[in-house]
């Protein structure tokens, strides 16, 4: 049997390199900031990045877990990140400041994470300048995630070095443990972890008592994070997962019924779009080898990788660039950057071998140069779309309607953070009470009613039925997303028949 350490070597990083990285994050950076700033404005693309900031304001200042003062919720899908974001409130440097150091830093390990995964994994790969680093640094749905204020680029940080200490053939489980159980406290899916560590220490232990003393350290790490991690959202929210866990499958119910083809079109439209369409032949050539030479730990993380894509699309929708699915993105990249990494070095076209580098080069640094561009002008774009609407309307509730007005919205984050009002979540992430009929608009009219709903704040194509007829009072007018094809954010008063 092969296994992948007769394969390895060390070789480190230098300083200059962590520069060069450290260099090409600050850049990619400020062209996403800049062009945010002068297409629109400083702020975050997505409406779920303020119910963070609520949460960890709240922390913060007030030392609770709460979306709105005095009620302890379980609304937040990331306990984790929203504590690190409170260190930015103590600091002053919050909303923006911190939260974006915290999404730079993040792309920067991850950069130096997939150079030196590529560097310990290839021998051949002894480079005078950290390209791989710098495709990671500059790769669009990487830079994206690292300003959109959410956990998503964290959570491909700790996913992808889990996944990377496996094909390096590690045999510290404990601190596998110890990460899996992290992963979980970023996002509930990092129990899906537990698939590829499980499988690897199966297949590499040698022996019953090797496979058990590996395992027990693996769970011990694990179980002890993961066990807190249950207390906590039994605590706030009296269930073992968020509630985000719950209203998100109930919410996009009508997904699921799409046939699997059409979903899985859109799953390698938004996953190849970029640089990315390049290293597909190489993400399948890894897999090949990783068959061929027994090389389990990859095998694991590869299958974790398909499987964790087939989940997602099984169960939610591939909007906002495939915002769900890019925690897998990185270890998908790192696949085929070590196949061409290999590839590079080798003569399987023999003396014209030197064309076929020459095209996926070219074809590689093309497409980098040009998603940046592409990239920073959607994520501007993003940011004009939640700045316009969802922060517009709860800077405007927040101003002209009465104190005592209750409201019910789906789109909560910039309610809560700009505006002090009495919510209903029609989401379901601080009304849990809802999550059984979201989708069911007679039932949420009749729950308005009962509840003593005042004003309903919602887009008109999301619920035809309650906005029908109801009085418009506000409307935001934005012409980024009318340009975009869409309709503008509503404030309908709510008054029951």
């Amino acid at each position: 049997m092969t296994h992948e350490s007769t394969k390895l070597k060390s070789n480190k990083i230098s300083r200059r390199d962590l520069l060069v990285i450290a260099g090409a994050v600050i850049f990619i950076s400020l062209i996403y900031l800049l062009a945010s700033y002068f297409i629109n404005s400083i702020g975050f693309p997505l409406d779920d990045s303020w119910i963070h900031q609520t949460y960890a304001r709240n922390l913060a200042l007030r030392g609770e877990w709460a979306f709105r003062p005095g009620l302890p919720s379980a609304g937040s899908t990331s306990p984790l990140w929203s504590a690190l974001l409170a260190i930015g409130f103590l600091l002053h440097f919050s909303p923006y400041i911190w939260t974006y150091f915290l999404g730079a830093l993040s792309l920067f390990m991850l950069a130096v994470l997939g150079e030196w995964a590529v560097r310990k994994l290839v021998n051949s790969y002894d480079p005078r300048f950290p390209w791989i680093g710098i495709f990671f640094a500059f790769e669009w749905h990487l830079a994206w995630a690292g300003m959109s204020g959410m956990e998503t680029l964290l959570h491909g940080l700790i996913v992808t070095t889990v996944l990377v200490l496996l094909m390096t053939n590690t045999s510290r489980y404990l601190p596998l443990g110890l990460l899996t159980g992290l992963a979980v406290w970023v996002r509930p899916d990092g129990l899906t972890l537990l698939g590829p560590v499980l499988m690897t220490i199966m297949l590499n232990a040698h022996g019953t008592k090797a496979r058990f003393a590996s395992l027990t350290k693996f769970i011990i790490g694990f179980g002890s994070l993961f066990v807190f991690y249950l207390l906590f959202n039994l605590a706030v929210g009296g269930t073992p997962m968020p509630n985000t866990f719950y209203a998100k499958q109930a919410e996009y119910v009508d997904w699921q019924m799409i046939p699997f083809p059409e979903r899985l079109s859109q799953l390698l439209l938004q996953l190849l779009v970029g640089p990315s369409l390049v290293l597909f032949l190489g993400v399948l050539g890894w897999l090949t080898k990783s068959i061929k030479q027994r090389m389990w730990g990859s095998f694991a993380a590869m299958i974790w990788c398909a499987g964790y894509l087939g989940l997602y699309i099984s169960r939610l929708p591939l909007y906002q660039h495939g915002r769900y699915i890019m925690p897998a993105m990185p270890i998908f990249f790192l696949f085929g950057l070590l196949a061409f990494a290999e590839f590079d070095a080798g003569k399987m076209f023999a003396r014209y071998h030197w064309v076929a580098q020459a095209i996926w080069r070219s074809s590689m640094v093309m497409l980098v140069i040009g998603f940046i561009f592409l990239g920073a002008r959607s994520y501007a774009e993003d940011v004009g779309v939640i700045e316009g609407e969802m922060v517009a309307t709860a800077k405007w509730i927040a101003e002209k309607l009465p104190g005592d007005a209750l409201i019910a919205a789906h789109d909560i984050g910039a309610l809560g953070y700009f505006d002090y009002h009495e919510l209903v979540d029609l989401a379901g992430l601080i009304s849990p009470e809802v999550i059984p009929f979201m989708r069911d608009e007679q039932q949420i009219a009749v729950y308005l009613n009962q509840s003593g709903v005042d004003y309903l704040v919602a887009f008109p194509d999301f619920y035809p039925i309650l906005t029908g007829k109801a009085e418009i009072v506000f409307s935001t007018n934005n012409p980024i997303t009318l340009a975009l094809g869409h309709k503008n954010m509503i404030v309908y008063r709510w008054k029951s028949p």
